[in-house]
């Protein structure tokens, strides 16, 4: 296990973002990405979580929604991880996974195209 600040690791995760092509952020309608500690104990032991409504299912009368929430979770990913190295890439992996979600690709989609 690794260990680096709540600071250290927002910054990992702003880097994880930055490794997103433009084309797609821009594409990312009312959503914010956040970091927690751990995630809520009902849902278990996750590196990141997606809440929202996916682009995919917006229709027409989607409006006045809250913006959908990314949250990457910061000591799970640190368990999981032995180097730094390993932390930069779980996190962008997590960071991708995540956005692939708010694009409506679905767990079984992503383990097919490697994530």
């Amino acid at each position: 296990m690794i260990d680096v600040s709540r600071e250290e690791f927002e910054e990992l995760v702003g880097e994880a973002l930055d490794t997103v092509p433009p084309g797609l952020t821009q594409l990312m309608k009312n959503v914010v990405i956040m970091v927690e500690d751990d995630p809520p104990p009902q849902v278990g032991t996750l590196l990141g979580l997606y809440e929202g409504v996916p682009l995919t299912e917006r229709g027409g009368t989607y409006a006045g929604f809250l913006p959908d929430r990314i949250t990457i979770f910061r000591r799970p990913l640190l368990a999981v991880c032995e180097t730094r190295a390993d932390l930069v890439r779980e996190v962008r992996v997590t960071v991708v996974h995540e956005i692939a979600h708010h694009f409506g690709i679905d767990d079984e989609r992503l383990h097919e195209l490697g994530w």
